[in-house]
């Protein structure tokens, strides 16, 4: 907790400040943020970086809108999650169990943990392939795998338990926070401008992807017509193909906006802080500056990157698969197999094929043999199929690295790339563990802070540790079931506060009244339709070893949202009669 002192003194200066106008109070704003920075720190991962590279292979720079559409969404919610929160100033995980429902507080909780530790893994992997291949190439080496995961895991250790040392420990934390924060915008700002003089981006097209295009969740790009035409008979396969990778690639990119996580961390944050009603306005400018503004910047020009050197090319990836080397390979083998599958006349042999190449002892004559007729059958497609798969495959975050060399050099490339991957992968690992250790110390009912957060921290560190070893093998078993969980309980959050709002009982006078709270029920109404709409199309079709897992999930939600929803007018209505019978008394 920040000092009692000083703490008052900033309430006062809020409160009077609070009558001015909003420009007299941005700088005062400014010098206070902090919780909005974490947001930014934890959403600016390894998932941001992916979703916006894979949106600018594919759809060019048509969805620049998107990402900047979904954090407006989103910060919405963590606005109102800020209000209610400051309002009680209580923390939410209570409030929803005495309010609302105690299934949604424990699905909000156990499904926090579940993500802080599987999506920890891919981002030791990422910081480790970054030092490994663009920064220190001297540990590209079975021994780096295990050293720079340790040192990782002690950074980022270090940091989080800076925070339970008190008011300077949570500034010193908030400042390194910043500090990644910016240098992640900054790298990927500069790779940009780099291409932008040396390169000569398109910038009337980039600003015309910045106006929304629905009808690019049905149907492919226009800049990849002409080559889907090229392919004759299979026109109409490669459209509904692109068009199925085009929402994968949406849903993706507009998941990782605002994550299950994050729900969790604002409340908890902003009350290790000391903050309170006279918080409310600084919360929704904080989350302005330190979340919105580095994400739209940083996610933008990746996009811009990725569209300018990968859209609509091909040439890349098929110097891939001459060398066997690079992740675009497996990704343009796949489409080339479902190509294959779909003509009848060739799908049985290309079947059996594939059949002895996965039974066969690997390095055996047997594998050799049926993998070099496998590659025959690929190559056998006219050259236009192979380009459109080549044109979709997805490629490594390394590739974008290499792909500035012929502008900045080599070694300012892989450095400046480098630097702004890892910063994105520690910033996020930090911002886990610290979420952990706040949803560990709810589970057992104690303060968060001291003992019970820091073994809480350690638990998705410790784990993450061998991300670069298993990631690549787990990455279905844990990925799948854990983006199921996180995206069916999405909505329940937002419901959750969304009900919090609402309920005359919790906020009491605080609650909002008359025009703004049609507005602020406009706003989270909307922000909640579009993220349930886009969690359940994002996990519908989920499924692993058999198990519809997005179907299941679907379920939850449904049942979840019913038992919410219910219990949170029954609740309400017993407030109401409880506070009409006190009345007459």
């Amino acid at each position: 907790m920040e000092n009692n002192d000083s703490l008052k003194q900033e309430i006062a200066e809020l409160e009077a400040l609070n009558q001015k106008p909003f420009p007299q109070r941005l700088r005062y704003y400014a010098s206070k943020s902090g919780p909005g920075w974490l947001q930014g720190a934890i959403t600016l991962g390894g998932g941001s970086l992916a979703g916006s590279l894979y949106l600018g292979v594919v759809m060019g720079y048509n969805m620049m809108w998107l990402q900047p559409f979904a954090m407006i969404l989103g910060v919405i919610m963590l606005s109102a999650i800020s209000y209610v929160t400051l309002s009680i100033g209580k923390k939410p995980f209570g409030a929803i169990k005495h309010h609302i429902s105690p299934a949604l507080a424990w699905g909000w909780l156990i499904a926090t943990i579940l993500a802080n530790i599987v999506w920890c893994l891919p981002q030791f992997a990422l910081g480790t392939a970054a030092i490994q291949k663009n920064l220190i190439p001297a540990l590209d080496t079975d021994a780096g795998k295990i050293i720079i995961p340790v040192i990782l895991f002690i950074i980022g250790t270090a940091v989080v338990w800076s925070y339970n040392s008190g008011s300077k420990g949570i500034k010193l934390f908030e400042l390194t926070l910043k500090i990644l924060v910016g240098i992640v915008v900054l790298s990927f700002f500069g790779v940009v401008a780099v291409m932008s003089v040396k390169g000569g981006l398109e910038w009337g097209k980039i600003f015309r992807g910045l106006i929304p295009d629905l009808s690019l969740l049905f149907s492919p790009a226009p800049s990849l017509s002409g080559a889907i035409e090229a392919s004759g008979d299979y026109s109409e396969y490669w459209s509904k193909t692109i068009a199925e990778v085009q929402r994968g690639k949406i849903i993706t990119a507009f998941a990782t906006a605002v994550g299950i996580n994050m729900t969790f961390l604002l409340p908890y944050s902003m009350l290790k802080k000391g903050w309170g009603k006279a918080h409310r306005g600084l919360a929704i400018f904080d989350l302005s500056l330190g979340l919105i503004i580095p994400f739209v910047i940083a996610t933008a020009c990746v996009v811009i990157a990725s569209a300018s050197q990968f859209h609509g090319k091909s040439e890349d990836v098929f110097k891939a698969v001459e060398s066997g080397k690079g992740k675009s390979v497996g990704s343009y083998n796949k489409y080339l197999d479902a190509r294959i599958a779909a003509d009848p006349s060739a799908n049985t042999e290309f079947d059996k094929l594939q059949s002895i190449a996965n039974k066969a002892t690997k390095g055996s004559e047997a594998e050799k043999t049926a993998e070099t007729q496998i590659a025959a059958f690929r190559s056998s497609l006219p050259l236009s199929d192979r380009k459109l798969a080549a044109m979709i495959a997805e490629r490594g975050n390394l590739r974008l690295a290499d792909t500035l060399a012929p502008l900045t050099g080599q070694t300012i490339a892989q450095t400046v790339f480098g630097i702004g991957v890892l910063g994105m992968a520690l910033s996020t690992i930090i911002m886990l563990m610290l979420i952990n250790g706040f949803a560990v110390c709810e589970m057992f009912g104690v303060a968060p802070e001291g003992k019970m957060h820091r073994v809480g921290s350690l638990i998705p560190g410790v784990i993450g540790i061998f991300g670069p070893v298993i990631w690549a093998g787990a990455a279905a078993a844990l990925a799948t079931p854990t983006s199921v969980l996180g995206g069916a309980m999405l909505p329940i959050a937002y419901v959750s506060f969304f009900l919090m709002m609402n309920s005359r009982s919790m906020l009491g006078d605080a609650m909002p009244t008359g025009a703004r709270r049609i507005k602020w029920n406009i706003l989270m109404g909307f922000a909640t339709s579009i993220a349930t709409f886009a969690s359940i199309w994002g996990i519908w079709n989920k499924s692993f070893n058999g198990i519809p897992m997005g179907k299941i999930g679907v379920g939850i939600l449904v049942v979840l949202l019913f038992v919410g929803i219910s219990g949170f007018l029954s609740k309400e209505r017993k407030a109401k009669a409880d506070a009409q019978l006190i009345a007459k008394n």
